[in-house]
């Protein structure tokens, strides 16, 4: 009886006992399953909200068009097959083009470049290069009827060497831009409102980045360069023919971040 007695305290003792001991065992971490492992992935960290929520968002369409197709760059052409030209099937101002609709997009735009070589046709159909404006109007014309862009560019290369379309800014080079803006039409002041806002922008990320906006018009000038099919038509040159592919690189990036800010959605 009295060691029945004995056996039932122990185990009473040891029942008592027992969990006091099991809170001073150190734990033994516990292997993830299927279902943790997933877990970081929801996590927020504050620099994505920051840079959501800062960020500025842009609406809009660009669309970028050349019609002088095959202007080019003369470092570029020496780079791409060595011999130096101011004309090149591929090595061209598209290539410009594509590269700037590349950039809008980026920035959250709808950008588009009108598929068409120009020249390529022109000396297809053996039309002179003088009627270069009125072989690329119907393309044109039939893109602005089709859709509504809130900026329409006509890209071109100046004539005008390194040393008047270079600029050195913070220790980097960039390619200078101009405008070109006729004025026998009644969309002038509206597309000369355009140029000036895009210049604008520019001066305030890269001052002196923008020559003048040049006006055209009157006897033996064109006077409209295709400006008077749509209020948002601009002629932009983008640096001359001796500027390097890394100083139009850089100036696309100008010219792409200031269109952005044009169309900021307030």
């Amino acid at each position: 009886m009295k060691k029945t007695l004995q056996i039932w305290m122990s185990v009473i003792f040891v029942l008592f006992i027992f969990p006091v001991v099991l809170q001073y065992i150190p734990k033994q971490p516990t292997i993830p399953t299927a279902l943790s492992l997933k877990e970081p992935s929801t996590i927020v960290y504050a620099s994505n909200v920051l840079e959501e929520d800062i960020r500025p968002k842009t609406e809009g369409s660009v669309l970028i068009y050349s019609t002088h197709s095959h202007e080019a760059y003369e470092p570029i052409t020496k780079a791409a097959n060595g011999k130096v030209a101011v004309s090149h099937h591929s090595e061209n101002i598209l290539k410009v083009g594509e590269r700037l609709k590349e950039n809008l997009i980026s920035h959250g735009l709808a950008a588009e470049q009108l598929d068409i070589d120009i020249v390529k046709i022109m000396q297809q159909q053996k039309i002179p290069y003088h009627r270069s404006y009125a072989a690329i109007r119907p393309y044109v014309e039939k893109k602005v009827n089709e859709q509504s862009y809130d900026l329409v560019i006509d890209m071109h290369r100046d004539s005008l060497g390194p040393s008047k379309t270079t600029i050195t800014h913070e220790g980097q080079r960039y390619a200078k831009v101009a405008f070109v803006i006729g004025r026998d039409h009644p969309y002038y002041e509206r597309n000369l409102a355009k140029a000036k806002q895009l210049k604008n922008e520019m001066e305030k990320l890269v001052p002196g980045i923008t020559r003048e906006i040049i006006i055209k018009g009157g006897r033996g000038v064109d006077g409209k360069y295709n400006q008077d099919l749509n209020t948002s038509i601009i002629l932009v040159e983008m640096g001359g023919v001796g500027n390097t592919e890394m100083e139009i690189n850089q100036t696309i990036s100008v010219v792409g971040e200031s269109i952005s800010a044009m169309m900021i959605v307030q």
